[in-house]
């Protein structure tokens, strides 16, 4: 049969469609629910040196950056108002419960350091809130919401898949999302001066180096977070490796300590 300019072009459209469509269904996107997990496990690495982050709901600790107590599976602060929305969230859902007491305490020391209001009982009170699964789903739920849908969100909004949507979750767990020039947004927006991403007509690796890039300028900022190993000895080295569904066998190195996903 005679293939006419007309059928070349429609048969292209259809070949390109396929691809299109072929890629995408293959495409990794980190909301599945075996790579949130591996998600969680890598968080957890940097976050508590292991990858058991269901056996962290119940920390806390004061680490010393300025945020006041850190705690729970994603490191909710005292001093940056997503500790307080949890303890909210866990008022509507358990009302009663032994951290609803402290609710006026969290709401004065939000955006400072202090422990005024908490000490001495506080720290003793979250280990046995995490205990309680309705505590428990709270945590996995603000989460969700704060941390991992809207990073997951970006990322498909910008065309990358499963290793760019953790990139992204992961800075966004570190830095939050305000309107301070470390935060996720301004991030992004410092990459976007040297690169395009996907769904701009730009290369995945090109624009992955550039966010990671400016990543590590914002960790450098504070002193706390200076160590840029969960990019450097993690992230990048599945970049360079070209691992960007995140397939496991997945080894990394954060903070010195190796970690591995079978």
């Amino acid at each position: 049969m005679k293939i006419t300019g007309r059928i070349a072009a429609a048969l292209l459209t259809c070949a390109a469609l396929f691809t299109t469509t072929v890629g995408t269904a293959s495409a990794a996107n980190l909301d599945e629910p075996r790579l949130k997990d591996i998600a969680m496990q890598i968080v957890s690495s940097a976050e508590n040196s292991s990858t058991d982050w269901k056996a962290q709901f119940g920390y806390i600790e004061d680490i010393d950056d300025g945020r006041g107590y850190t705690a729970g599976i994603i490191g909710f602060c005292s001093g940056t108002g997503d500790m307080l929305d949890l303890v909210e969230l866990y008022k509507s859902r358990k009302p009663g419960n032994v951290l609803e007491k402290y609710l006026p305490a969290l709401r004065k020391v939000n955006g400072t350091e202090s422990h005024s209001g908490l000490d001495p009982n506080f720290t003793k009170d979250w280990k046995t809130a995490a205990k309680d699964s309705t505590f428990k789903a709270a945590q996995e739920s603000e989460r969700d919401r704060v941390y991992f849908n809207p990073a997951v969100a970006q990322g498909k909004a910008d065309g990358v898949r499963a290793l760019g949507q953790f990139a992204y979750y992961d800075a966004i767990v570190v830095h939050g999302d305000g309107g301070d020039k470390t935060s996720f947004s301004n991030i992004r927006k410092r990459a976007l001066g040297k690169a395009k991403p996907p769904s701009q007509g730009g290369n995945e690796t090109t624009w992955l180096n550039a966010f990671m890039d400016a990543r590590v300028w914002a960790m450098k900022q504070e002193a706390a977070h200076e160590d840029v190993s969960r990019i450097e000895t993690a992230q990048r080295v599945w970049l360079k490796a070209g691992n960007f569904d995140l397939k496991t066998p997945l080894k990394w190195k954060v903070y010195g300590d190796s970690f591995s996903i079978n």
